[in-house]
Formats: C-alpha cells, sequence, structure tokens
C-alpha cells in the first residue's frame, strides 16, 4: 500500500511538473514598501492561497529607497518608487520589464493612469496608490485651516508656531513646497529659484520641530506638534481615529504623484513578484488597500468596493479645479545635483 501511494504521488508530482505552466513561485516574497502602505493582513492572504510567505521592509524616502539599490542590494522581488524615481531608476537599469502576460489584471486600471510619463504603456511598473501632499493639523488647536504653504513659511505666520510643525524627511517634497510658496514650479530648474527656495527653507528650519516622513501620523494627535507637511492617506488615516485632525491642499498647489509596483532588474524572485503584482489588482484587493491607506486607487475596477465616503471625499478625488493646481514632480536630470545639494546645506544648517 504504501508503495503505490509513493508511486500516486510521484506521478501527481510529474503531471505537475509537465503541465506547462512554467517554474513555480519562489516560495518567499521580499517586499520593500513605504511604511503602512498596506493592509497587512492581504499579505497573510496571499500567503494562504499561494504558499508565497512575504517579508516586508520598509523605507522612508525615494532617496532612501534609491540609495539601497545603487549599493547592491539584491534581495528585494517588489519595491514601491514614486513617478519621478521611477524615470531616475530606468536610466539606471534598475527595474525589470514586466511580462504582461502575467499580469492579466492590468485591465482593471484606469486608462488615465495607463501610460503614466514616467513609464508610458506600464512596461516597467503598475500604479499602485495616487495622492498628494499638503498640510495636516489639529483642528482643536489651529481652528483655522492652514490653507496656504505661508503657514509654515511666513515669518508672521510660521514662527507663531516654532517647534510645532515638521516637514517631511524628503528633498523633492520640502523643496517643492518652498518653491510653490514662492510662486514657481516644483520641476525648475532655474538655479536662482532654487537658491531663493534654499534660503527660504534655511530661514525655516528654526521653527521646524523635525524633517520626518513617518512619526508625524502620532506626533499630531499626541499634541506634540499642530501642523505637518504629509502625504494625504496618512492624515486620513490618523483622522480615522481622531476627528480632530484634518487635512488640506494649499491654494498656492502642492504635488500629486503615484507610487508604483515594480520588480528591480535583480529580484530573485520575479515569478512570484508578477504573481503578487495581479493580486494586488484584483478589484476587492485594491479596493481594501484604498480603504486602509486611505488614498486615491488607480484601480478601476476596485471603486465598486471602495468605501462611499472615500470616494466621495474632495480631499482624496480632489475636484478639476483643485486637480488643475497640482504637479507631478518629475526627473529635473543634472539638475538633481542641485536638488541634492541644497538638500544637503538644509539639512547641516544650525537652526
Amino acid at each position: 500500500m504504501q508503495n503505490r501511494m509513493g508511486l500516486l504521488f510521484f506521478l501527481v508530482a510529474l503531471l505537475v511538473a509537465c503541465s506547462g505552466k512554467g517554474p513555480a513561485p519562489a516560495q518567499e516574497l521580499h517586499v520593500y514598501n513605504w511604511s503602512a502602505y498596506i493592509d497587512p493582513q492581504i499579505y497573510r492572504d496571499f500567503e494562504a492561497e499561494f504558499g508565497i510567505r512575504v517579508v516586508e521592509d520598509t523605507f522612508a524616502s525615494n532617496e532612501e529607497l534609491l540609495a539601497k539599490l545603487q549599493a547592491g542590494a539584491t534581495g528585494y522581488d517588489i519595491i514601491v518608487p514614486s513617478d519621478y524615481m521611477v524615470s531616475i531608476m530606468l536610466q539606471q537599469g534598475l527595474l525589470a520589464e514586466l511580462d504582461r502576460s502575467k499580469i492579466p489584471n492590468l485591465v482593471n486600471i484606469d486608462p488615465q493612469f495607463s501610460s503614466p510619463p514616467y513609464d508610458p504603456g506600464m512596461r516597467y511598473c503598475v500604479p499602485y496608490q495616487w495622492g498628494t501632499t499638503g498640510i495636516g493639523y489639529n483642528s482643536a488647536t489651529l481652528p483655522t485651516a492652514p490653507d496656504s504653504w505661508a503657514y509654515l513659511f511666513d515669518p508672521d505666520l510660521a514662527s507663531r508656531y516654532a517647534g510645532k510643525f515638521t516637514m517631511l524627511n524628503d528633498a523633492r517634497e520640502v523643496i517643492g513646497a518652498a518653491l510653490k510658496y514662492l510662486g514657481y514650479s516644483m520641476n525648475t530648474t532655474n538655479e536662482a529659484e532654487l537658491l531663493a527656495a534654499r534660503d527660504l527653507l534655511i530661514r525655516q528650519k528654526p521653527w521646524v520641530y523635525a524633517y520626518d516622513s513617518e512619526q508625524y501620523r502620532a506626533l499630531l494627535p499626541a499634541g506634540e506638534i499642530v501642523m505637518a507637511q504629509g502625504y494625504s492617506g496618512d492624515v486620513f488615516m490618523v483622522a480615522e481615529e481622531d476627528e480632530r485632525i484634518r487635512y488640506v491642499i494649499p491654494r498656492e498647489g502642492t504635488s500629486i504623484w503615484m507610487d508604483n509596483l515594480c520588480i528591480p532588474a535583480r529580484a530573485p524572485n520575479k515569478e512570484a513578484a508578477h504573481l503578487f503584482i495581479n493580486y494586488l489588482l484584483r478589484p476587492d484587493i485594491g479596493a481594501r488597500i484604498s480603504n486602509y491607506t486611505r488614498y486615491a486607487s488607480p484601480n478601476a475596477a476596485a471603486r465598486a468596493h471602495i468605501e462611499p465616503e472615500l470616494l466621495s471625499d474632495p480631499a482624496v478625488y480632489p475636484p478639476p479645479e483643485v486637480m488643475a493646481r497640482l504637479e507631478w514632480i518629475r526627473d529635473v536630470g543634472e539638475a538633481t545635483l542641485l536638488y541634492e545639494r541644497i538638500w544637503t546645506e538644509v539639512k547641516a544648517a544650525t537652526p
């Protein structure tokens, strides 16, 4: 009997191996993601369905992600860079081209996001979540909405809140906010405009509690700070637990961004990575992501499952007149070195 059972198991294994379905996915998938950017239960459900354990590491900025890959990190199968960083990574050969035949759920992506300027035709990346960068605030201590970057930069206004607000730990977002306040593009390559932004940020620094992309989610409801330059979904997640916390898009304009699911060129488990991307593009899974992160979804098929109050919130899905004031952060080419130098000078300046 045991011999017969052994033979049966052998024949089943042989049939699976010869089924023509290609190599089985690796049993472990390594994801390098932003902090608190997916419902952890989705990882567990994926593991239960496919037998592939998901291991997640997190980063705090696109530059941190880029530096990790440039330093030779080869263990990640999925990364989540923003739009402009995709352009930079493509130039450096850091991304693998997608095998679209393994991602049939690509049809669920909203057509308006299906050929983004940083990756025409979605050859290398799949849109994941999109949102804006604005100002989160505690309405209990700041009853008037800080609807202008002046609240963070104007000496008369910002000095009132010295040590009570944070800026993101992100060069392009912070410099971009200063540029918008000064009336310039977030993607300017004009040296004089960039140096004016640098000087503004150095003058602002004594009032800044910290440059932080994660802890402000706890600092705002705790009352340690009253305002934070922050990502829309992060603030909405806090607001779900504390109704005092609000979000506003500054009237001067700000960034609109798209984070993306990409496979590094040196990813060890590309088969599992494609399977995971296709899984996240299911309508129900895409909705669970947005319902958890409070960001807008580029997955059109997911909208039928997204919470109605999220879909109708103009801070999440801005109306046309607000969209007109938003800018995509783009690769600025050689001017990237100037942005990096300015950021170093700002961080090194003595308050």
